[in-house]
């Protein structure tokens, strides 16, 4: 008989638990609390993502505007160029950044190569007279073209620190290609 009675008392506690709603609600919060703080984190990562490849965008188009409205250039003068990118990445910083300039001169048969280039340490990227690549619809015979090109590592804040390789340090790089504006040609004496 007592072996009756505790199943008696158990069955009617657990007809009591089962119609017990109290608490329901902080059980889903509990569970649904990690989504959405991980939803949150999210679609802040991705805000910030994309306004620094935006910048990206605005610095390399904004430096090479600049350069082609130029009728020639000299090393000191492109030493100036990361400061300007430097003032579109506020308030995000530009720790990381690296910025070649290229001029490229396309022959009779659209064939584009390196009159000169700058490197954001001074140096000389490409050989003159290399061959280099341009996009396709802008292969034109006897036209030169400035190029630049711009890269920033941008370090996730928050999300997932562990799911993207390379200690969660992502490469936003952009490159442009613009017509001189001024004259035919952009040249670099000492580049």
């Amino acid at each position: 008989m007592a072996g009756r009675g505790v199943l008696i008392r158990l069955h009617q506690l657990a007809r009591r638990f089962t119609g017990d709603r109290q608490g329901v609600g902080a059980i889903e919060f509990a569970i649904l609390f990690p989504i959405l703080v991980m939803l949150y984190i999210g679609a802040f990562e991705i805000t910030i993502g994309l306004s620094m490849s935006k910048r990206a965008s605005r610095a390399a188009g904004m430096i090479t505007d600049i350069v082609t409205q130029q009728k020639s250039v000299t090393k000191s003068w492109l030493a100036d160029m990361p400061s300007v990118a430097s003032a579109v990445f506020v308030p995000y910083g530009s720790t990381g950044l690296t910025i070649k300039i290229t001029g490229i001169s396309l022959d009779s048969a659209a064939n584009p190569t390196v009159a000169w280039s700058w490197a954001q340490d001074g140096s000389r990227p490409y050989v003159v007279n290399s061959a280099t690549t341009v996009p396709t619809d802008m292969k034109k015979a006897d036209i030169f073209l400035v190029r630049t090109e711009l890269s920033i590592p941008y370090k996730l804040f928050l999300f997932a620190p562990n799911l993207v390789p390379n200690d969660s340090t992502i490469t936003i790089s952009r490159s442009y290609f613009y017509l001189p504006r001024v004259d035919s040609s952009v040249a670099c004496s000492d580049c």
